[in-house]
């Protein structure tokens, strides 16, 4: 297990929809901002089917989730770019076509460290997650290559660190003491997910509403108190760190 990567100048977090980021590595992220590393979101769906409600009008909703996806950025400090790929929710592929566009990201933002899914996870129900985890493995990879998708035009780029999140075996730990607030920050800017993701229901009464928003508060503090605790932290985030790129 290793501790704290040197701040980077550059970070591209790649997540498979809006606010995934946030929960993988939101307090890491906010730490390397107030130390001034320019922090890039890349998300590779439209976020359209995040709801629980049948009748809800999706394309409104990519609208929203974009808003609260440079709201959740602001809210961590980011000062990057915030890139939508717009692949429909629950239909992303890790084929040539999206490797292309994550690669040209990777050249174009010259991150010095990647940070995205673990696409190995066992036993991850959602689709997206896997194939966003393998577009950042395989989008370093191919950026990384003159010849791969020479029509870019961009010089290749090999970025230092890959960081996967909701790491199968994580064997990195980023100490974010005093991050918490910024990543449950960024988490609340995601609205329109506080019922479905986050299972806080402003429709309640006003006292179950904050008993399930403490709850929920408490769940993210407490993964960070576990996640620290790998490495002798107060609070930290894991990851599987990849440096052989």
């Amino acid at each position: 297990m290793s501790l704290n990567l040197p701040t980077p100048s550059v970070v591209l977090a790649i997540g498979a929809h809006p606010d995934d980021i946030e929960f993988g590595c939101g307090a890491t992220l906010a730490k390397w901002a107030a130390a001034g590393c320019t922090v890039h979101h890349l998300v590779c769906t439209d976020g359209s089917k995040g709801s629980w409600d049948a009748h809800a009008d999706t394309a409104a909703l990519v609208v929203t989730r974009q808003q609260e996806q440079r709201g959740a950025a602001k809210a961590l400090g980011a000062t990057g770019e915030c890139t939508f790929l717009g692949w429909p929710d629950g239909e992303l592929e890790s084929g040539l076509r999206q490797r292309w566009e994550v690669a040209y990201w990777i050249r174009r933002l010259l991150p010095t460290v990647v940070l995205g899914h673990d696409p190995w996870k066992r036993y991850r129900l959602h689709p997206d997650h896997r194939h966003a985890g393998l577009l950042a493995v395989e989008g370093v990879v191919a950026a990384r290559d003159p010849h791969f998708f020479p029509e870019q035009a961009l010089p290749h780029h090999r970025p230092d660190a890959l960081l996967l999140f909701e790491a199968d075996e994580p064997d990195h730990v980023e100490d974010v003491a005093g991050f918490a607030d910024a990543k449950l920050a960024a988490l609340h800017a995601h609205a329109s997910q506080l019922l479905s993701t986050m299972h806080i229901d402003q429709r309640a009464d006003p006292a179950e509403a904050a008993r399930q928003s403490a709850a929920f508060e408490e769940r993210i503090r407490s993964e960070l108190v576990e996640h620290g605790a790998r490495e002798g932290v107060a609070e930290g985030e894991a990851f599987k760190l990849l440096t052989e790129l």
